[in-house]
C-alpha cells in the first residue's frame, strides 16, 4: 500500500506517520492534527473519508459531548466511519471549517494526548460559530502513528473555555 492510497497528502504528514522523529519532538502533533481539520473543513461538499479513515486505528472513537439547554450533557459516541456518515450529510450541504487556536500536548511512551482548543466557521473566513476543546489520542505501534480518540466538548454559557487552553 502506497501512502499516496491511504490519503497522504504531502511530506510532514508522511513523517508523522512513519513516525520519524525531528529535533527529538514526533511531529505528531502538527500533522496529525492539521490532517485531522484539513480533512472535515472545505465549503459544501463531499470530504476526502479515506483519508480521513487513514488517520484512525482500528477501535477509535470520536465523542461529542451534546448539552441540550435543559437537562445533563450527553455523550455522543461514534466510529470514525459512524462519524463520516453522520457528518457527511451536513457538509454536502454546509460548509464547515474548523481550525485550531492552541494546544497543550503531552507524551509518555507510545501515546501522546493533545487538547487542541478549535473554532468552526461556516465560510473560511466567516464568522465564528463554534469554540471548544478536542481531546486528542494518539498511539505509536512503532512504525506509526494513529489517532485513537477525539474526544471533544463545545464552548457554551456556563461553560467557557479556560484561559490556559486559548493560549494567552
Amino acid at each position: 500500500m502506497t501512502l499516496a492510497r491511504i490519503g497522504v497528502r504531502n511530506r510532514a504528514e508522511t513523517l508523522v506517520l512513519l513516525g520519524v522523529v525531528f529535533a527529538g519532538l514526533t511531529l505528531v502533533a502538527d500533522a496529525m492534527v492539521a490532517a485531522i481539520y484539513e480533512v472535515i473543513s472545505g465549503p459544501p461538499g463531499a470530504r476526502d473519508w479515506n483519508r480521513f479513515n487513514s488517520l484512525f486505528a482500528k477501535d477509535a472513537r470520536l465523542i461529542a459531548v451534546r448539552a441540550p439547554k435543559e437537562g445533563k450533557p450527553v455523550l455522543v459516541a461514534m466510529t470514525p466511519a459512524g462519524y463520516a456518515e453522520r457528518a457527511g450529510s451536513y457538509f454536502l450541504e454546509h460548509g464547515f471549517f474548523e481550525h485550531e487556536l492552541s494546544r497543550k500536548t503531552d507524551s509518555f511512551g507510545a501515546m501522546t494526548h493533545i487538547y487542541t482548543t478549535y473554532e468552526s466557521r461556516e465560510t473560511k473566513d466567516g464568522k465564528a460559530i463554534d469554540r471548544g476543546i478536542n481531546s486528542m489520542e494518539f498511539f505509536y505501534d512503532g512504525e506509526r502513528w494513529w489517532c485513537v480518540e477525539i474526544y471533544w466538548d463545545s464552548e457554551r454559557p456556563g461553560n467557557p473555555i479556560p484561559e490556559k487552553y486559548l493560549g494567552k
